[in-house]
């Protein structure tokens, strides 16, 4: 079987053209088979992008795509967008954890010693387009039909849950050749779904994802003074319990949380529309940021952004639960963040000075539930 990051074993043309020469040179049993090949060829090829620069630019010309450079490779998957299945579906919105665990336990189920990121795009796609290779090339129809389910299983649980929206994150990044590697990869994913059985179940990320807030607390706890600005109030053993000011800039830098990806260029870009000033690092402290310097106007643009995210999901939704449950996810969203529901906060005392309000993380430092780092 195909190694996680193998490049694609042979050299290919772009796709179009060679589908092209294809169908006017071959009989059309032969060129099925071909169609196959190629098939699986794609799918790995576009996993490798992900990879490394100088893996990327390895496949780019016959992926029909421009080179990319370090700086913009490392721009989209290391500082906005990594690709590991974790970020998106894992219960902390990081790297590791549950969400790499999950991803671990399927290699091991088919006998395979998972790669050290099992999670992560290149493996994902190189393993999902190997499983389809090992079933065309089998003889035996009882393991074709088993290869083929698992094939089909890895693509429901570990691909089609996140991919949609982390391509559009990736197309959010405004780099052009990604962007046309997202868009790429968003039709060759999306016609993997063609023809599939109907999914008994949504994906086990999504049924066991944490709730938006605990104990569906929505109780609101912020003071409006005449002039609309939003003042805190101070906690108190006697507040209604709701979701602090921690726990609210982790639910929303956790996608399978909030149903939305907040990226770190979103993020500047979003402190831009809303007057604010950016502080550069890592997305908890860019977002508590925001919120210290005014609260209401970043609480504002946090609904806007959920509410695109909840229109990007809903153009999916038809006949796909999953894209319907991230709209849902972002809607509640939305509620949380509207008002009359807006959410309390807990003073937190730091060593820095009384100037320094909530506490924010400094950059570099470990995300704020202090075990494990933030990705973006």
């Amino acid at each position: 079987m195909t190694s996680p990051r193998e490049l694609p074993r042979r050299e290919l043309q772009p796709w179009e053209a060679q589908a092209r020469e294809a169908q006017s040179l071959e009989p059309q049993s032969r060129e099925a088979q071909r169609g196959e090949l190629r098939r699986w060829e794609l799918l790995r090829a576009l996993g490798a992008m992900a990879d490394s620069p100088v893996a990327a630019r390895a496949v780019a010309a016959p992926l029909g795509l421009d080179p990319v450079g370090d700086d913009e490779h490392t721009e989209a998957f290391v500082l906005n967008c990594p690709p590991y299945a974790a970020v998106y579906l894992g219960p902390d919105g990081a790297l590791g954890g549950e969400g790499a665990d999950r991803a671990a336990g399927f290699w091991r189920a088919l006998g395979l010693t998972p790669p050290a990121e099992p999670d992560h795009l290149t493996a994902l796609l190189a393993l999902y387009a190997s499983l389809g290779e090992a079933a065309a090339g089998t003889g035996r129809p009882a393991t074709a039909r088993a290869l083929t389910r698992a094939r089909l299983s890895l693509f429901r649980e570990h691909l089609w849950p996140w991919l949609p929206g982390y391509l559009d994150a990736v197309t959010d990044l405004g780099l052009p050749v990604l962007a046309a590697w997202a868009g790429l990869t968003r039709r060759a994913v999306a016609a993997e779904t063609a023809g599939q059985p109907a999914w008994p179940d949504l994906p086990l990320a999504l049924r066991a994802a944490p709730a938006l807030a605990p104990d569906g607390a929505l109780a609101p706890d912020w003071g409006l003074v005449p002039d609309g600005a939003l003042t805190p109030r101070a906690a108190s053993a006697e507040t209604e319990p709701g979701l602090d000011l921690r726990g609210l800039v982790d639910l929303l830098t956790t996608p399978v949380r909030s149903g939305i990806i907040l990226t770190r260029r979103r993020l500047a870009a979003g402190a831009g529309e809303a007057g604010l000033g950016h502080r550069i690092g890592e997305r908890r402290y860019a977002l508590r940021a925001m919120l210290d310097q005014d609260p209401q106007a970043t609480l504002a643009w946090t609904a806007a952004e959920a509410a695109r995210w909840q229109a990007r999901h809903r153009r999916r939704a038809a006949g796909d639960e999953v894209a319907a449950w991230w709209a849902e996810r972002a809607a509640r969203t939305i509620d949380l963040l509207q008002l009359p529901h807006q959410l309390r906060y807990t003073r937190e005392p730091r060593a820095g000075g009384p100037g320094q309000r909530w506490g924010a993380d400094v950059p570099g430092q470990t995300g704020s539930r202090g075990s494990r780092a933030d990705p973006l």
